[in-house]
Parts: C-alpha cells; sequence; structure tokens
C-alpha cells in the first residue's frame, strides 16, 4: 500500500509538472514580434506618424511667416521629419523628408494650415507648447505600447520635450 501511495504521488508530481510546464510554454502573450505589428500598435504608430506630421505642418507654417527664424527653427523641423518618418517605416532614417534649409514648396499658408502668432517669440511659444503637448501625449501612450515602440516613442517624446525647452529659452 505504502508503494502505491509513493507511486501514484510520483505520478501526480510527474504530469503535475508536465502541465506547469505546458502552461509556460502556451503563455496566452503574443510574441515580441507580433505585438509589434498588432492593430493596436499599428493604430498607435499611425497616430504618431500623423502627430508628427502635423507638427512639421507647425514648423513650415512658422517658417513662412518668419523666415528669420529660419536658423533656430530648420534643426529641429529635421529632427521633425525624421521622426514622422520612424513612425511610418521600420527603422528610423538619418535624412530629413524634406530639405531643412527651407519649408517644402506649397507650405504657404492655405486651408487647413495652422495658425502662426505674428510674433516671432509668441510664434516659438507656440511651437514649444505643441512640441510639449505632442511629448505628454506620447509619454502617456507608452502604457499601451509594445516594447520596441514604447522605446520609440520615448525618444521621440525626450526629443520633444528638448525641442519645447529650446524654443523657450531662445531668444
Amino acid at each position: 500500500m505504502a508503494l502505491t501511495r509513493r507511486t501514484t504521488l510520483l505520478a501526480g508530481a510527474a504530469l503535475g509538472g508536465a502541465a506547469l510546464l505546458t502552461g509556460c510554454a502556451d503563455d496566452a502573450r503574443p510574441a515580441p514580434e507580433a505585438a509589434e505589428r498588432s492593430a493596436a500598435a499599428e493604430r498607435l504608430r499611425k497616430n504618431a506618424a500623423r502627430d508628427s506630421t502635423a507638427l512639421l505642418a507647425r514648423y513650415d507654417a512658422t517658417l513662412t511667416a518668419h523666415p528669420a527664424l529660419g536658423a533656430q527653427l530648420r534643426p529641429l523641423r529635421a529632427e521633425v521629419a525624421r521622426h514622422a518618418q520612424a513612425f511610418t517605416s521600420d527603422a528610423p532614417s538619418t535624412a530629413p523628408s524634406a530639405p531643412a534649409s527651407a519649408p517644402p514648396a506649397g507650405a504657404a499658408r492655405g486651408a487647413g494650415a495652422p495658425d502662426v502668432p505674428g510674433d516671432e517669440r509668441a510664434a516659438r511659444t507656440a511651437l514649444a507648447d505643441a512640441e510639449r503637448t505632442l511629448a505628454d501625449a506620447r509619454t502617456k501612450a507608452l502604457v499601451s505600447a509594445p516594447a520596441e515602440l514604447a522605446r520609440l516613442l520615448a525618444s521621440v517624446a525626450a526629443a520633444g520635450a528638448a525641442h519645447a525647452c529650446l524654443l523657450t529659452e531662445a531668444g
């Protein structure tokens, strides 16, 4: 009888261990690659690209309204262009989507163009506010993003916060 109990106990432990191992291997979470390409991640990526493109349009409108700010704004604009491209491709590019020396053709104010304050200082402040708002939104989006997209969002949010500081401190 003792042998039967021991055999039953060992067999039960073996089956329980096998069930635990199978449960670990059959995790309900998607693989990291699948999470990066999930519908939710694609939505996040698409929205981030759209937001960067809108910010890029704000830079272009400001450059058109205040050409004297070009030396200060062109490097920041080039970064924003790279951010927009990073959200639409698998890997960030090192080239801006348009020359950093001037806004693209057709960037003059028209239908749907962002409003730009007439004063240069107010225009910089408006850009800083837009950068800060977008950086905050991207930081909040980190919670629901898969790992690689979260890293990209965090990096771009940090760059946006730095841009806001540069725009605020510039004189």
